[in-house]
C-alpha cells in the first residue's frame, strides 16, 4: 500500500483490514520514551496504544505480514533508486522534482550547478526578476536552452497594491527575454505579506491576459513574512492563485515539537499556516515549501551527523512528509550540495536518527531564528519596524552568508529598522512569543545592510 500519515507526519508502515468496516493500521516510533505507537482507525476515529519494543517483536510481525513494509533499509542502495522523486503540483496537472532548484543566489558563471541539476533529474526551476540583480534569470536562461519542454520555470515579481497591469507585463516581458523563452509555467506574485496587493484587480487583469497570449501558464503567490495565513486564506477564499510558494520547515509545525514533549498520540492542533495550506489543498492547489532548511547552518550541524545521514535530508524529509506540501525549493550552490540534498530521494521516511538531528538543530537555533508568517511581534514597535521582515534579511545575511541578497532584500523594506538604533528596545522587549531578544538583533541588522 502506499505511504500514508499520521499527524501530517509519514509512518513506518501499515496495513489495512476490514472487517465489517474498514480500518487502517498504522505503527510508528517515539524517539523520545523509545517506544512504539499505533493507530487504529474505523471510519475516522482515532485510538491509539502504546508499544515497547519487546512488545513489538511479538506485535510486529503479524501486523506487517503481507502488508509491505518499507523501511530506510530497504532504500539504502542509491543504485537501485530514481535520483529524485516526480509529484503532481495540485491542479496544475504538472509534473516536477519534488525536491528542485531554487535559484535566489545563483550568480554568473552558475551555469554548471544548473546543467548538473537537470542531469541528476531535477526540472523544476525557481527564479525571480530580482534574484541577484537579474543576473539568476540571466543564468537560468542560457543554462536551459535547448531543454524547454523537458523543464518547468517559474519566476517571480513584486506587485504592489497599486501597480497597474501594464506595469506587471512588462516585468513578465523582461523576464521572458532574460529566460530566452516564450512562456513561464508558473508567474508569481512575489513576496505577499499585505492583503491591499491581493486586492489589486490589476493582477488579475494582467494574468488574464497573459494566459491568453501564451506567456504564462499558471499564476502562483509566493510569501515567507507576517500576515502570511491571512494572505492564504484571503487568496483561497477567492480562488486568486494555482500554486503557493509558502515558507515552511519543521519548526514551525507542532508535531515536531510535540514529538519531544509528550507521545505521539493526539493529533496536533495545527497553527494559523498549516490550517491554511491544508485549506488550500482542499481545493487543490499546488503548494511548494521554501526555507526548508530553516536558516540553513548546514556546517555547524557536521559534528552531528553520521552513518552519511545530514541534518538537510532530514529536514527535507519532513517538510515533504507533510500531507499539505507537495514539493521543495533550496537554493543550490555547490555541486555537493545538489548531491547531498537529493540523497533525501533513498528514502522519505522520518527516522529516529532525523528527530534527532532536527531537534539538536532547533536546540541551537530556537533563540536566533524568526519563524517565518508567526508575527505575534507585529505592532509591538511604535515606530512600524517590521521585525519579522527585518529578521529575515538578517538570516540571508548571517545564516544563509550571502551579504548581498540581504541587502537587496532589506532596501525593500524603506527605513527598516533605523528607528531601532535610537530606541532603548523597552517596546519589544516580550514581543517575541519564542524568547527571540529582538532589540539585540533589529538595531544591528540596519547598521549591517543599510
Amino acid at each position: 500500500m502506499p505511504p500514508f500519515f499520521v499527524s501530517g507526519v509519514r509512518v513506518l508502515f501499515g496495513v489495512r483490514v476490514k472487517c465489517q468496516s474498514e480500518f487502517t493500521l498504522a505503527l510508528y516510533s517515539d524517539p523520545v520514551n523509545e517506544r512504539w505507537h499505533f493507530t487504529l482507525t474505523p471510519l475516522g476515529l482515532r485510538m491509539t496504544e502504546g508499544l515497547n519494543r519487546r512488545s513489538l517483536l511479538k506485535f510486529g510481525v503479524a501486523a506487517t505480514t503481507g502488508a509491505g513494509i518499507s523501511s530506510a533499509r530497504a532504500a539504502s542502495d542509491p543504485q537501485t533508486l530514481p535520483t529524485v522523486n516526480y509529484v503532481t503540483l495540485g491542479r496544475t496537472g504538472v509534473r516536477i522534482s519534488d525536491i528542485s532548484f531554487g535559484a535566489s543566489q545563483l550568480r554568473s558563471g552558475g551555469e554548471h550547478l544548473v546543467d548538473h541539476a537537470f542531469e541528476r533529474g531535477i526540472n523544476y526551476f525557481d527564479t525571480a526578476d530580482s534574484y541577484t540583480g537579474g543576473v539568476s534569470e540571466s543564468v537560468i536562461g542560457r543554462a536551459l536552452q535547448g531543454k524547454r519542454d523537458k523543464v518547468v520555470i517559474a519566476t517571480k515579481t513584486r506587485s504592489g497594491s497599486r501597480t497597474s497591469a501594464s506595469t506587471i507585463m512588462q516585468s513578465l516581458e523582461s523576464s521572458l527575454t532574460s529566460l530566452k523563452t516564450e512562456y513561464v509555467d508558473i508567474f508569481f506574485n512575489h513576496a505577499v505579506n499585505d492583503l491591499d496587493r491581493l486586492r489589486n484587480p490589476e493582477w488579475l487583469e494582467f494574468a488574464e491576459k497573459a494566459k491568453k497570449q501564451g506567456k504564462i501558464r499558471f499564476t502562483g503567490m509566493s510569501g515567507h513574512a507576517g500576515n502570511l495565513s491571512e494572505c492564504v486564506d484571503y487568496a483561497v477564499d477567492n480562488d486568486l492563485f494555482d500554486v503557493f510558494l509558502l515558507s515552511q520547515n519543521f519548526g514551525q509545525d507542532p508535531a515536531f515539537y510535540e514529538r519531544f514533549s509528550r507521545s505521539f498520540d493526539l493529533v496536533a492542533k495545527l497553527p494559523d499556516l498549516p490550517a491554511a495550506m491544508a485549506r488550500a489543498k482542499a481545493k487543490n492547489i499546488g503548494i511548494i515549501g521554501m526555507k526548508v532548511l530553516r536558516g540553513a547552518k548546514l556546517n555547524d550541524m557536521r559534528p552531528f551527523e553520521k552513518d552519511g545521514n545530514t541534518y538537510a535530508q532530514a529536514a527535507f524529509k519532513w517538510t515533504l512528509s507533510t500531507d499539505y506540501i507537495d514539493a521543495a525549493i533550496v537554493s543550490m550552490k555547490s555541486v555537493e550540495r545538489i548531491d547531498e540534498f537529493l540523497a533525501t530521494a533513498r528514502s522519505r521516511l522520518v527516522t529516529k536518527s532525523d528527530f534527532e538531528l532536527l531537534e539538536q538543530y532547533a536546540r541551537m537555533t530556537d533563540l536566533t531564528y524568526c519563524r517565518h508568517a508567526c508575527n505575534d511581534c507585529e505592532g509591538a514597535c511604535p515606530m512600524q519596524v517590521p521585525i519579522a521582515d527585518v529578521l529575515r534579511t538578517r538570516m540571508y545575511a548571517v545564516d544563509y552568508n550571502n551579504l548581498d541578497f540581504a541587502k537587496a532584500e532589506y532596501q525593500q523594506l524603506g527605513d527598516g529598522a533605523s528607528a531601532c538604533l535610537s530606541c532603548d528596545g523597552q517596546p519589544c522587549q516580550d514581543a517575541c512569543t519564542h524568547g527571540i531578544s529582538i532589540s539585540s538583533y533589529c538595531g544591528p541588522t540596519h547598521s549591517m545592510l543599510s
